[in-house]
């Protein structure tokens, strides 16, 4: 446990000595919150992670979950643009857990324009951003958790794209004080990444100045590569009220991302009869010159048997001068 604990606090010392300026990141979807639980709570879930949701939060909180579980995640962003999420984990016995998951994020049809054609030739392509994510989950003793995810990144626009892998490392800790938990996770540590494809061949003339020369050599284009969003994040969550068919839980989270400011997320959670849930947050406080505030949701839960169930959850997110965005998520356990 010392051994994994000195490189996981090794690792977060190279991220902060990388830092880089804001917004200046590929791939920033990887940041946008999954599942309606969690976003609803203001993106403090970190120290909770108890649904299969922690895949994406922290995921040393899958080896917590009693039962097997899947999920679909549904996001309507901003200008038409719709985020889909997956996810599904088996528990394996004394040796852990496994999950998977892919996120797909699509901007929609797009028209293709040229310099001689600004309005359009009428062929439209669809850019879009994925990954696909293994995990595995295991408990080092009763109350001590460790977890990670090897994601495989690629991002598409017309006949270019750029890919990456990354590698996420998460560890829970669950002490006895009145059901007080401690989280940290450390997100998408990876590649650069560059973009790459025919769209960056381009006809170029070396020298302009000299009269029947080639002017059209096949050249190519040289993009930079930039790093993903790499982010530190740690928090606390607490039962403050845990009786009879009620429970209460508050949670805060401390971002520190490589691609912004660091801000804390805030959440509530009140639990009837493990059967309604009602969420509200506040996402990014401190953070300057950020939309991204109130959050509220509700989750409902249906046991068909003792070992199936299933899961809804609604989120809602004020974004300011963006408006809103809404998330629904249904999952089911088995």
């Amino acid at each position: 446990m010392k051994k994994f604990i000195l490189l996981f606090s090794f690792i977060f010392a190279v991220s902060l000595a990388g830092q880089t300026k804001v917004g200046s990141t590929a791939s920033p979807f990887l940041n946008i919150g999954i599942g309606p639980r969690a976003s609803a709570m203001g993106g403090a879930f970190v120290a909770t992670a108890n649904d299969i949701s922690a895949l994406y939060w922290n995921p040393a909180g899958a080896s917590r979950l009693e039962s097997n579980e899947a999920m679909f995640t549904h996001l309507s962003w901003f200008a038409d643009i719709n985020y889909n999420w997956a996810g599904s984990m088996l528990k394996i016995g004394d040796m852990g857990v496994v999950g998977f998951s892919v996120g797909y994020l699509n901007y929609g049809d797009l028209e293709v324009t040229t310099m001689t054609e600004p309005d359009g030739t009428g062929e439209f392509f669809t850019p879009h951003d994925m990954f696909f994510s293994l995990t595995y989950a295991y408990n080092l003793t009763d109350r001590f958790s460790i977890g990670a995810n090897f994601k495989y990144i690629n991002q598409k626009i017309w006949n270019s794209t750029a890919n990456g892998f990354a590698v996420d490392l998460g560890v829970l800790f669950l002490s006895d004080i009145y059901g007080l938990r401690i989280g940290a996770a450390i997100t998408n540590f990876g590649t650069d990444m560059q973009l790459d494809g025919k769209d960056l061949f381009v006809q170029y003339d070396i020298n302009s100045q000299i009269y029947g020369n080639n002017d059209q050599i096949l050249a190519k284009l040289n993009t930079d590569s930039y790093p993903i969003p790499l982010t530190f994040k740690v928090g606390v969550a607490m039962d403050v009220v845990d009786i009879e068919n009620h429970k209460v839980t508050l949670a805060v989270d401390a971002y520190h991302p490589n691609d912004n400011s660091e801000s804390l997320n805030l959440g509530i959670e009140y639990s009837v009869f493990d059967v309604i849930s009602l969420r509200g947050g506040y996402k990014s406080l401190y953070l300057d010159n950020s939309e991204e505030g109130l959050t509220f949701g509700v989750g409902l839960k249906y046991d068909i048997t003792p070992t199936l169930g299933l899961v809804f959850d609604y989120a809602y997110q004020d974004f300011g001068i963006l408006d809103y965005t809404q998330q629904f998520a249904f999952g089911i356990k088995f």
